[in-house]
């Protein structure tokens, strides 16, 4: 059913068609939209059967889903950014013990400072925590990716996370096919768990694992995420099948046929990128996008065979290993292992910065000439940087790196403004409101709503 909708909106009608029987719920911006349409959708009576939980943290949230999860119950929650990190600890032990949840990540940035803004930082920092990672391109595949990963979850009995761009999706209205009940009914079977915890068949689980077997229990996780990567296609061609339209997968390549560069990407920005891509192929430039739908598994040799032929790749990031750099980069280059390869790292949109089709544009130009460093920060203000480099060095006690930085970029557009005979707006840009303390005092009153 066609229907001009909020992104989060859309997720929750498409997990709602899953029919869960457990939502474990706490919000933070800026996935609210999500749990909150869900609860509306258990109080009305239009999702039956569904116990939707109030928890007071997203340690209970995942927590409660592991509870249900173990007892034969479909289980979902939603979460992003520092919501993702409380809950860690519960995230691993869902995995370890093989337990089908479902759960969105409305990729934010992570602090401090804080940042409710888009990056990858968060789902990347739990890439290792044994869970099922599918990155969404936009609000349709989305929606279809929610469907799909119960399916892919249950037969693989591991967990999943959905990752969409927090705001760029969440927030946005547009045309999204809602994946309808009858058809999401012949998709997906109802639940039949591996395993159950029974009153009449007591068993104990997440007991502890000695080093006699340690090493073969975390080999055979390792193992099912191998199969994940022959499961997702499959599931992808069934769900094409019954829905008419081409979702998920591993890898969504872009005019990479003939590609002599190809940049590689995930999530939302992939979109502006085609842009460029077209405006450059009009140009007469062989040059294509790869998009990574799943980055847990990842999928080597699918990447290994769109990126072969090509001169130069460029991996575009919205996350970064502090002390290293790209973190897709290295993935890249394991999958390439034994072959010429040039790879560029580019990080961009950290925090929610805009990623502007001039910006990628002039990136690109540099790619071609040769002129790009192996690492580079698009948009980086080196302005910014080296004052408070300077100011590190010219005092001791130089305060708050981010405090200075965000005060110096306040102080210096209020001052562009006022040469130009403005009064100096605070809304003028997102962080002035610090510039003044009777603001700052209630700074957090004005964020989203939900945890910040």
């Amino acid at each position: 059913m066609l229907k001009q909708i909020e992104g989060s909106q859309a997720i929750a009608r498409a997990v709602a068609a899953c029919r869960p029987k457990v939502v474990a719920a706490y919000p933070i911006s800026p996935q609210t939209h999500i749990v909150e349409a869900l609860s509306a959708l258990v109080k009305s009576g239009k999702l039956e059967h569904c116990e939707y939980v109030n928890v007071e943290s997203e340690f209970s949230a995942m927590s409660a889903c592991i509870g249900a999860s173990a007892v034969g119950a479909r289980a979902y929650t939603a979460t992003a950014s520092q919501g993702l990190l409380y809950m860690v600890e519960a995230i691993y032990n869902a995995s370890g013990l093989g337990l089908p949840i479902v759960m969105t990540v409305a990729n934010r940035a992570i602090g401090a400072p804080i940042n409710i803004w888009n990056d990858h930082t968060d789902s990347m920092s739990q890439r290792d925590s044994g869970w099922l990672q599918l990155f969404a391109e936009n609000n349709q595949e989305a929606a279809d990716l929610h469907v799909q990963a119960f399916r892919i979850a249950e037969e693989l009995s591991l967990p999943v996370m959905v990752c969409m761009d927090g705001f760029i999706l969440t927030h946005a209205v547009e045309q999204v096919d809602l994946p309808e009940q009858e058809k999401v009914d012949q998709f997906l079977p109802p639940y039949e768990p591996r395993q159950v915890l029974d009153p009449q068949d007591p068993i104990s689980i997440g007991a502890m694992v000695g080093p006699e077997a340690f090493t073969e229990v975390r080999y055979l996780a390792h193992h099912k995420q191998m199969e994940a990567l022959e499961l997702i296609p499959k599931v992808q061609q069934e769900f094409k099948d019954i829905f008419g339209r081409d979702s998920g997968g591993l890898v969504h390549p872009y005019k990479c046929e003939d590609a002599e560069t190809i940049i590689v990407a995930l999530g939302s920005v992939i979109g502006t990128i085609k842009d460029v891509v077209d405006e450059r192929r009009e140009k007469g430039e062989k040059i294509g996008v790869l998009g990574i739908c799943s980055f847990r598994p990842f999928p080597t040799q699918a990447v290994h065979e769109v990126l072969k032929n090509a001169k130069v790749t460029v991996s575009f990031e919205k996350a970064f290993s502090v002390g290293i750099g790209g973190i897709v980069s290295s993935h890249l280059r394991a999958a390439m292992r034994g072959t010429p390869f040039t790879c560029y790292e580019v990080i961009g949109g950290l925090g929610g910065r805009n990623i502007t089709k001039q910006s990628l544009n002039s990136m690109l130009d540099k790619v071609a000439d040769g002129t790009i460093d192996d690492l580079t920060f698009l948009d980086l203000d080196m302005d910014l940087v080296n004052a408070e480099l300077e100011r590190e060095k010219s005092t001791r006690r130089s305060g708050s790196t981010a405090e200075n930085v965000m005060r110096h970029a306040v102080e210096r557009t209020n001052a562009n403004v006022a040469a130009q005979g403005e009064k100096p707006q605070a809304d003028k840009v997102g962080i002035a409101r610090v510039a003044s303390p009777s603001i700052k005092d209630d700074a957090i009153n004005i964020l989203p709503e939900g945890r910040n």
